[in-house]
């Protein structure tokens, strides 16, 4: 499955974005998702997961309280909702299955959308 996320952007600190992910090829409803980042000059992180049905979500602590992972099924979309931003926040967020529940992805990495936090 072709992963596509979008909705990055630059924002000022404390703002807001929302990151969408759509699949290609197929529906995303039976399998566990979640969101990962690579900021400049580090390695690719965890953000959060979500599971299949919705109903478990899981986040790194760096971003507890401020993201929302939300899945639609009848859409096969996968939304990060980010609040609160921060200038850590920056960089490249990829979209993945999650092979191993609650932060272990696949390693199919699709094309990522770049999100900047500056003031």
């Amino acid at each position: 499955v072709q992963l596509q996320a979008s909705g990055g952007g630059s924002v000022q600190p404390g703002g807001s974005l929302t990151l969408s992910c759509a699949p290609s090829g197929r529906t995303l409803d039976k399998v566990n998702m979640g969101w990962f980042r690579r900021a400049p000059g580090k390695d690719r992180e965890f953000v959060a997961s979500v599971s299949s049905t919705g109903r478990g979500t899981y986040y790194a602590d760096s971003v507890k309280g401020r993201f929302l992972i939300v899945r639609d099924n009848a859409k096969s979309a996968i939304d990060l909702q980010m609040d609160s931003l921060k200038p850590e926040d920056t960089g490249t967020y990829y979209c993945a299955v999650i092979k191993e529940w609650p932060h272990i992805a696949s390693g199919s990495w699709g094309q990522g959308t770049l999100v900047t936090v500056s003031s």
